[in-house]
This record gives C-alpha cells, sequence and structure tokens, in this order.
C-alpha cells in the first residue's frame, strides 16, 4: 500500500469508483445512503450536499460570499461536498489515466487549489479538505515523488475508494 493511499486488499469501507462517474451516483449505490437532488442522506438523516462544477459559487452567494471579490479566477472542482456536521467541504478531483498527459501536471497543483478554497470557504468557517480519487494508473513508480507531495501539502489521494471515514460519514454514524 502506498502512504496516503488505499488500495488493493487494504481498501477501507468507502465509497467506490470504478470510472469518471458523479459523487451522488456512488452514494446512491452506497448502502444505508440515498439520494435526492444534491442531497445525501445516511439511514434517512440529511448528511451533506454535493456542491460540484458551479454549484459551489451558488452555495457561497446564498451565504454572502462573492467570490469574484476574493479570487481572480473561478475554480471548478469535479465534486464538492459540504458535510453538515462536519462544517466542512470536501473538494474531490478524479484522475482516471491510461496514457501520460496533462494529469501528471495537475496533481501538483493541489496545495495553491487548496488554498483558493480557503480562501473560499474561510469567511463563513468552513474547513477545506482537497482529495484526489486516482486510479492504478498512478501507482507507478515515476508517481511516488508527485504522492509523497500531495500528501505533505495536506492534500490526500486514494485509489478507487474514498473512504466514508474521511468524510465523517462512516457507517456507524
Amino acid at each position: 500500500m502506498i502512504k496516503g493511499g488505499v488500495g488493493g486488499g487494504n481498501t477501507q469501507v468507502g465509497l467506490a469508483f470504478e470510472s469518471r462517474v458523479s459523487l451522488l451516483s456512488v452514494f446512491s449505490r452506497t448502502q444505508g445512503f440515498t439520494v435526492k437532488g444534491d442531497s445525501v442522506f445516511h439511514n434517512g438523516k440529511k448528511v451533506a450536499v454535493s456542491l460540484g462544477k458551479n454549484k459551489i459559487y451558488q452555495f457561497l452567494g446564498e451565504r454572502g460570499v462573492d467570490y469574484k471579490t476574493v479570487l481572480s479566477k473561478k475554480l471548478l472542482p469535479d465534486e464538492a461536498l459540504y458535510v453538515h456536521g462536519q462544517h466542512k467541504i470536501f473538494i474531490v478531483e478524479i484522475k482516471f489515466q491510461e496514457t501520460p498527459g496533462s494529469v501528471d501536471e495537475k496533481l501538483q497543483t493541489c496545495d495553491f487549489k487548496k488554498q483558493q478554497y480557503i480562501k473560499l470557504f474561510g469567511q463563513l468557517d468552513i474547513e477545506v479538505e482537497y482529495i484526489y480519487i486516482l486510479n492504478e494508473w498512478f501507482k507507478k513508480p515515476e508517481y511516488r515523488d508527485v504522492l509523497e507531495y500531495i500528501s505533505q501539502v495536506g492534500c490526500h489521494y486514494y485509489f478507487h475508494t474514498l473512504p466514508l471515514d474521511m468524510l465523517g460519514l462512516s457507517s456507524g454514524k
């Protein structure tokens, strides 16, 4: 197992990603969870709301935050999940690669992007976690340095699975 990552027989209980799919569709296939609109329910209780792409800016605007006064350029995450009980937003970038390409460099931007999201959500006292969901491609030795960097700067990565514990939504809650 790679430090900070999850894979193989060591996979924890979590949301399983098989390809480029939405976070809501993964929740809808996970036992104990249901999805209605952009809301996620666990055992009938609303626990989170999905804020992918532009929905993040609607969420901020409804709370009096104009992103244009905070950032010079809009960021559009693959997925974002605001977990009510945690008062936390999880920015989730899903990177499934089959050939070398621009994703290699995108992985190196997590610290900058996390800092940008911290500026946005700090006004609401909402904590930010930045997470990559990766496929087997990134287990190659040439990604060792970038995976170490991701962990060193306080971002996270997992292979095919997003542990429910990471989201504060373990099956026991």
